[in-house]
């Protein structure tokens, strides 16, 4: 959506802590920018972790949001980087090789990046780039003008097959899955946007999108964005912009992450809110079986995130951003439950992080048949913080530190936005005590205060030790170790070895 690129990189993170020991020795990290970006702007650098090409692009159609793609490679060779980020763009996004790419080299000496650029597939036309911008407000350039998209879709797929032929269930669930992409771009399908801002007293009404209205041919990167300000008035959803939805704007309050950022969400309606020509009864179709037969079903929940400009017009946030992204997961998922239709369905859940350090945020499909401390799931959050350079001490992915979209939709957030009722770090300000030979001993991260005679329960004299209890694990919580409630002043009455005092 921006003009010709001038030669000049602009960087939002800071390569000079990236590390390339462990990595692949000649494909280190992706490059991610993003359509709505100026051209060669990179937003993060992800680590590589699987030899083959396949696996990680797996790995990243789940990982980046739509509007947020891979736009080059850090190797150890300019040629190879621009080869590698083409190959994997083919996998991802399935396009030719006439799109600007991005190789990147750490010099041997200073260590600092060399960045080349490729306009083509040649990859013989390396043009190597001059002049490199570190942005000074990152934060600022990614969300200042940009929003979320967030569409949840759960889907049942109801399938028959043979008993003599199980193996014809994987081709029912293929052509089901077919179905449900079929009715997604179908011109009878309805999308309504709405803010999920349920705070501010100024809310825009909901906007309707219809099939019919949808364009799913021009590249993101050649739409024209539209202008704020434009009296809505009259007009429909498909001459409105993402900017019609922005109530941080209209309020003058910063947006600086993830968790700010002005959020529309997205309700897909595939019956159509339009007027019939002719009166219709409903109609039961029967097939006949002619051996026995056996029905499961599938019962799939789709979660999407989408990053987009303000100006982004409506109708291309749905049809560029929703649909592609509802289409990838549909895919991604039916590739993880096909090989075990006739068994236990694994339990896939997506959860959206906005890790520190990362601007944009990820998403993650966890498998929580066995919950998320089993190894499996360990591992692959292990796995997850290597790529994205996350330290392993603390529990950054964890679903308790996913994003919750569910909090912006009533005013109940008002009060969880207040924070708890508790003293917080009561700690700090606390002057030293002045004891010769003391040792002073900081704590990291919040707790709660619990203590004596809190909500009118009279522990004096027993309650130390688990009001104590009660603040070491609020400790636990607020650091996302844990996301079990803790244990109020009722669970400790039952516990022995104490009055009976209320």
């Amino acid at each position: 959506m921006a003009g010709d690129s001038n030669r000049t990189v602009r960087l939002l993170c800071n390569p000079k802590q990236l590390n390339t020991k462990g990595s692949d020795p000649e494909v280190h990290f992706w490059l991610i920018g993003s359509p709505f970006f100026t051209p060669l702007t990179v937003a993060s650098f992800l680590r590589r972790i699987h030899s083959d090409f396949n696996a990680e692009s797996h790995d990243l159609l789940t990982l980046i949001p739509k509007g947020f793609e891979v736009i080059g490679t850090l190797a150890s060779d300019a040629g190879a980087a621009v080869h590698s980020a083409r190959a994997l763009r083919g996998l991802l996004y399935g396009e030719g090789t006439d799109r600007p790419v991005i190789g990147a080299v750490r010099g041997s000496d200073s260590g600092d990046l060399r960045f080349f650029v490729s306009e083509s597939g040649n990859a013989a036309s390396l043009e190597p780039v001059t002049s490199v911008i570190e942005e000074q407000h990152p934060e600022k350039y990614v969300w200042e003008n940009g929003c979320l998209l967030h569409c949840e879709l759960p889907i049942k797929l109801p399938l028959y097959y043979a008993l003599k032929n199980p193996t014809d269930v994987e081709k029912a669930y293929v052509q089901a899955t077919d179905a449900v992409i079929a009715k997604l771009r179908d011109p009878q399908a309805v999308y309504m946007l709405e803010t999920s801002n349920r705070i501010s007293q100024d809310i825009p009404p909901p906007i309707i999108i219809r099939g019919v209205q949808l364009d799913f041919c021009t590249d993101l990167s050649k739409i024209k964005p539209l202008s704020d300000g434009v009296d809505v008035e009259g007009l429909d959803g498909s001459s409105l912009s993402c900017s019609y939805f922005s109530i941080s704007n209209k309020a003058g309050s910063p947006v600086l992450s993830a968790e700010n950022a002005d959020s529309i969400q997205v309700s897909v309606l595939f019956s159509s809110l339009g007027s019939s020509s002719a009166s219709t009864v409903p109609v039961a179709e029967y097939f006949p079986v002619q051996e026995e037969a056996r029905l499961i079903t599938v019962d799939i929940k789709l979660d999407v995130l989408c990053y987009s400009s303000r100006g982004l017009p409506l109708k291309y946030a749905v049809s560029s951003l929703i649909i592609p992204g509802l289409i990838d997961r549909l895919n991604i998922v039916k590739k993880l439950m096909l090989p075990n239709l006739l068994a236990e369905h694994p339990r896939l859940k997506s959860y959206h992080f906005s890790p520190p350090g990362i601007l944009h945020p990820i998403t993650v499909l966890y498998e929580l048949s066995f919950g998320e401390t089993e190894m499996k799931q360990v591992e692959v959050r292990r796995c997850l913080h290597s790529r994205l350079g996350l330290p392993y001490d603390r529990p950054l992915l964890r679903i308790s530190n996913a994003l919750d979209f569910s909090k912006l939709k009533s005013n109940d957030v008002v009060s969880l936005r207040k924070g708890s009722t508790l003293l917080r770090d009561v700690h700090i300000g606390i002057p030293s005590s002045g004891v010769t030979g003391g040792t002073v001993s900081l704590v990291q991260g919040s707790y709660e205060y619990f203590h004596y005679l809190q909500d009118g329960y009279n522990d004096s004299g027993w309650g130390c030790a688990y009001r104590s209890l009660q603040t070491i694990i609020s400790w636990f919580r607020l650091q996302n170790y844990t996301s079990i409630d803790v244990p109020s002043h009722r669970c400790s009455m039952i516990w022995p070895n104490k009055p009976t005092q209320h």
